[in-house]
């Protein structure tokens, strides 16, 4: 169940293994209040998705997830029609010598929709359930869908003409994430809780890495967390999240190296950075600025 104050949200946050800031906690707690959805924006593997497992873990409900691309359109966000079940539905109606008196009805209800994550969320709040529906990296969708979610995320219902109106029994918990490729248009941001994520303070990634990494020492995890700070600093293409990290620390584990050394710095670089120039840069830096 769902915390109803700031500090028992963020204790229960906390337990779930979840280190959210002061700011991050009041703009969960006002989003799940108020019935509105949280718009998270920030660097990619800075948490954005994990709050949404954390809500759905919280709920004891369903985690929906949305993955947003290129090309993404409102069928197979929302629904599709299952022409194979349909066909086999014409040919046994056509065996049992019914074809001359079916109709459009019999093959286009909705036994013969393919819910995709948008109707799953609005029709898996029957008895009072809340499911967490995720909608991830928005900003990769297009803006014809960036429009459609406006106007579905206002009412929570759809009309699908050869059925009728399907609505939301409660709302469902809704989080939307960005990287901020592109500007999401103000309208959706207004309907919104919004909250930034940076990236963590080191004190707070040490935390986080010693939280999740089970029998690191707390000196190589906050050698670790300075190491992600410094290279942050270095206007790399594709600055490490807080996920790289915790990479970084399960392979160090796994390598048994307890001590972060230029040498294992060098031998294992590519696990937090994933272009090779970026690579090059540090090494060219030297990675011994890395240590300390």
């Amino acid at each position: 169940m769902i915390p109803s104050t700031v500090e028992d949200l963020k204790d229960a946050l906390g337990a779930h293994d979840y280190l959210a800031d002061d700011d991050l906690t009041v703009a969960i707690h006002l989003a799940l209040q108020l019935g509105r959805p949280l718009f998270l924006e920030g660097e990619a593997g800075v948490g954005k998705t994990e709050v949404a497992k954390v809500l759905a873990s919280l709920a004891g409900d369903r985690l929906i997830r949305l993955q947003c691309y290129e090309g993404l359109d409102v069928g197979q966000a929302l629904y599709e029609w299952d022409y194979a079940r349909q066909m086999m539905e014409i040919r046994l109606l056509e065996a049992r010598g019914e074809g001359s008196s079916a109709s459009a009805r019999d093959i286009m209800s909705r036994d013969f929709l393919i819910a995709r994550p948008l109707l799953q969320a609005i029709e898996a709040t029957k008895n009072k359930h809340r499911p967490v529906l995720l909608i991830d990296e928005l900003d990769r969708a297009d803006e014809e869908f960036e429009a459609f979610l406006l106007e579905l995320l206002s009412d929570f219902q759809i009309s699908i003409p050869e059925i009728g109106t399907i609505s939301a029994e409660t709302p469902p918990i809704v989080v939307l994430t960005s990287n901020r490729t592109r500007e999401i248009h103000d309208a959706l941001k207004r309907r919104c809780i919004y909250h930034w994520i940076d990236y963590p303070t080191r004190e707070r990634e040490a935390a986080i890495v010693l939280r999740k990494v089970d029998g690191i020492e707390p000196d190589l995890a906050d050698a670790l967390a300075a190491a992600m700070n410094r290279l942050r600093e270095q206007n790399l293409f594709k600055p490490p999240g807080v996920a790289e990290t915790l990479d970084w620390a399960e392979s160090l584990k796994l390598l048994g190296a307890g001590q972060l050394t230029s040498d294992v710095i060098n031998r294992t670089l590519g696990v937090v950075l994933k272009y090779k120039d970026d690579i090059d840069q540090v090494r060219d830096a030297g990675v011994e600025a890395l240590v300390g």
